[in-house]
């Protein structure tokens, strides 16, 4: 017993400071990709700017740690329904697995490759900088997604939503939405600064090879 009680008590001590030291270094490295990467990011704000009408940036209601509502910030990747090229998908072309689209007619064409190379997903360093997100973590969930997956959505609150995680270099699109919670979970109950870096490093190839994006 005197064990298992020491061992909570280094648990209690040591992950919180593993999971503080893990964010700073995250947030770091978010500043570093947005000023670096900031001519590039402005170029692809420019193109959707001049290419469709509506704003640059699209904001959406995530669920966030501890259930914590906030603006999620994505570009923006499909007209919006004042827009004359807007067209509404029908339910045959959704994908039963990822409850997504492969064919999303309301896509824009520079929408189209930008989501294909995870382009569309950098304003969410903004949510690492504020707080909102880290670099690796779940994936921040819908308030219909919670509301229909409570239960299992629990757990993935107890830590900071991520840009990338074990979804997205697992397949992402390509999986099932309950084998996404599941990943998500496992990241939740396993996850270390190494496991961290790992999923930095794996991402680099799915993004490259654009597995399961579209």
């Amino acid at each position: 017993m005197k064990t298992q009680s020491l061992s909570w008590s280094l648990d209690a001590i040591v992950f919180p400071r593993f999971r503080k030291l893990s964010i700073n270094i995250q947030v770091i490295m978010a500043i570093t990709v947005l000023v670096v990467c900031a001519p590039f990011l402005l170029i692809v704000a420019l193109g959707i700017k001049c290419t469709s009408s509506g704003p640059v940036i699209f904001t959406q209601t995530r669920i966030g740690k501890n259930g914590v509502y906030f603006k999620f910030y994505k570009f923006r990747s499909m007209y919006l329904k004042s827009d004359p090229k807007y067209v509404e998908p029908g339910e045959s072309d959704r994908d039963g697995l990822c409850k997504k689209y492969r064919q999303d007619p309301r896509i824009t064409p520079l929408g189209r490759i930008i989501r294909k190379l995870s382009i569309d997903e950098l304003p969410q360093l903004i949510n690492v900088i504020k707080g909102d997100m880290a670099l690796v973590g779940p994936r921040p969930a819908l308030p219909s997604e919670y509301n229909e997956y409570k239960n299992k959505m629990l757990d993935r609150l107890d830590v900071l939503p991520g840009i990338t995680g074990l979804w997205q270099v697992s397949g992402r699109a390509d999986t099932t939405f309950e084998h996404q919670i599941e990943l998500d979970l496992n990241y939740v109950k396993q996850h270390s600064l190494w496991m961290d870096l790992k999923i930095l490093l794996l991402t680099i190839p799915a993004v490259i090879f654009c597995r399961g994006a579209y």
